[in-house]
């Protein structure tokens, strides 16, 4: 699965994206975030709270708690404004 890490998610973690291979019972976003913070000491910083982080799973926003199933791209960013 590609993770790909925007605005000071990325500055945090240290990278734009990186490949990753969950473990088996690692089905939404959160449980993902879960299993990222126990990689390194900067995603454990990058997700300190993940009250402020935004999915994209694919194409498409989804709440954290929504199953990836299959999907291969997925996108962690935090709340912005437009204008």
């Amino acid at each position: 699965m590609r993770v790909r890490y925007f605005a000071w998610l990325r500055e945090r973690v240290g990278l734009n994206a990186e490949e990753v291979e969950p473990p088996a019972g690692v089905a939404t976003p959160r449980q993902l975030i879960a299993w990222l913070r126990g990689q390194s000491a900067a995603h454990a910083d990058a997700f300190a709270d993940e009250t402020l982080i935004r999915c994209v799973i694919g194409d498409d926003f989804h709440d954290l708690d929504t199953p990836f199933g299959a999907a291969r791209d997925l996108t962690f960013l935090p709340p912005f404004t437009g204008g």
